[in-house]
């Protein structure tokens, strides 16, 4: 037979002040009642735990054996209760969050303050990568979600799109001045500025545009990063497609100037993917459901 814990309860009550009638007091029973309970606790577990006379009563060996281990039971039971009932403390939770490297500088890190007084139980590492490095690791069970821009449709991976990130298409102020971009016969007298050979930021305006067969730039520069590329069109060297945000700020202020501003250029929504089965599922949906409550920057 289970265990009644109201039997447990009323060994732990006498246990402690080693009286049934005190034991009867703080439970707010009868005597009676804790005695019946105690008699069907031993029955139980065919063991005497208390030793009783008419003026004293004392713990068996058996009895003093089973306390601790009562007394543990007990306050597992407390603790299912506050947790099913929301009153329970969060239990700790550790998530490895991968990330890109420009949107972690520029938005996640900024947001850990935020984060962290939001749910202090929650502690967040960062692991900063390239995108399919992030799903590789995200896939192998090495970080335990990611922040990418990367489309996903496959079964085992659950995602809460975040923000709508958009683009623009840039020159330093003083260059566009000089050199405007009007259409493709501008571009050979431009340099491209872009991530790697396969302009993965451009594209955002050659889908736009109806493709790159016409836009022929004089030479195309390669930094590997988005940041990069935002520091060197900075530098007067060229011109690039970057995400609004992180240029928001530069073309308020006149540093950058908005090239072919009547060609609307893709937008792209970034999201937090994680694995289905992730034991940690639920935190991670949490975490992005606070994520998307917090602006980009």
């Amino acid at each position: 037979m289970p265990i009644d814990p109201e039997c447990l309860q009323c060994f732990d009550a006498v246990a402690t002040a080693l009286s049934f009638r005190a034991a009867a007091e703080r439970l707010a029973v009868s005597p009676s009642v804790v005695s019946f309970r105690i008699r069907q606790l031993e029955e139980q577990i065919g063991e005497q735990l208390l030793a009783r006379s008419t003026r004293s009563v004392e713990l068996t060996p058996a009895g003093e054996r089973l306390l601790p281990h009562a007394r543990k039971l007990l306050e597992d039971l407390a603790a299912c209760r506050q947790m099913a009932s929301g009153q329970a403390e969060q239990a700790p939770v550790e998530l490895l969050v991968g990330t890109r490297f420009e949107l972690g500088l520029s938005w996640l890190v900024p947001a850990l303050p935020r984060l962290e007084a939001a749910a202090p139980w929650r502690k967040l590492h960062l692991h900063f990568g390239d995108g399919p490095d992030l799903l590789a690791r995200l896939r192998q069970g090495r970080i335990d979600c990611a922040l990418t821009s990367s489309r996903i449709a496959e079964g085992s991976l659950d995602f809460r799109v975040l923000h709508t990130e958009r683009y623009v298409f840039v020159g330093p102020a003083k260059l566009v001045r000089r050199l405007p971009l009007r259409g493709p016969a501008d571009a050979r007298l431009h340099t491209l500025i872009d991530i790697d050979s396969d302009l993965p930021l451009c594209r955002y305006f050659l889908d736009r545009a109806g493709g790159s067969a016409g836009w022929k730039f004089a030479r195309v520069e390669r930094m590997g990063t988005a940041g990069a590329v935002r520091l060197r069109v900075l530098q007067g060297r060229g011109i690039a497609v970057l995400p609004l945000h992180s240029v928001a700020a530069d073309l308020k202020r006149g540093r950058l100037r908005r090239l072919m501003p009547r060609v609307e250029l893709q937008s792209e929504g970034f999201r937090l993917l994680w694995l289905r089965r992730h034991p940690q599922a639920h935190a991670i949906a949490s975490l992005a459901a606070e994520l998307e409550q917090i602006p980009m920057q």
